[in-house]
């Protein structure tokens, strides 16, 4: 792919490892149009050996979904949620960008992620009932275990509340340990 969120421009690479042209691939998305994502992905999974990736992408785009990406902007990300969770990724990620003046607030993966230097350090997720914040390498959190003990965490998220009063020490000090990892 040449890093385009455009959904199309995998459509070589589908071609080249599975050996017919997109024409082909269309037709045999029509077997399958009225079915269900799941059994959509199946069907090119299990009878044509797609791999996931490829798969996701003819699926969506064949479900009328062109692009990737769903948001350009931290803002647009933020829309679809109400003013307590917007207030919170605000805090978190100004309490990031005050602290890192270099840092960038991108979108990647649908999602707002901080860059230092060219290197992504940390990234968020809304939900209905928490929000999810991620240092990037995830053994970080290893290194502040005991300091997180009063947070339920995942293998590389710690789960915060919506209304979260925003830990500022702990941000600059996650940021910083990936930084330098």
């Amino acid at each position: 792919m040449d890093g385009s969120h455009d959904r199309t421009a995998i459509f070589p690479a589908i071609e080249k490892r599975y050996g017919k042209p997109m024409s082909f691939w269309h037709r045999e998305m029509k077997k399958v149009a009225g079915k269900r994502y799941p059994e959509q992905m199946a069907f090119l999974q299990d009878e044509h050996g797609f791999s996931r990736a490829h798969a996701n992408a003819l699926v969506q785009y064949s479900r009328g979904s062109t692009s990737s990406r769903r948001y350009e902007t931290v803002d647009d990300y933020l829309a679809e949620h109400d003013a307590v969770k917007q207030q919170t990724v605000r805090s978190i990620l100004s309490t990031i960008t005050d602290a890192y003046p270099d840092a960038e607030v991108v979108i990647a993966w649908n999602q707002p992620m901080v860059k230092l230097s060219g290197k992504y350090v940390f990234g968020l997720g809304v939900f209905a009932q928490h929000i999810l914040i991620a240092p990037y390498d995830p053994a970080v959190l290893e290194h502040f275990r005991d300091r997180l003990s009063g947070y339920s965490m995942n293998k590389k998220t710690i789960k915060v509340p919506v209304d979260w009063d925003v830990d500022g020490d702990l941000l600059r000090d996650l940021v910083a340990a990936v930084s330098t990892s």
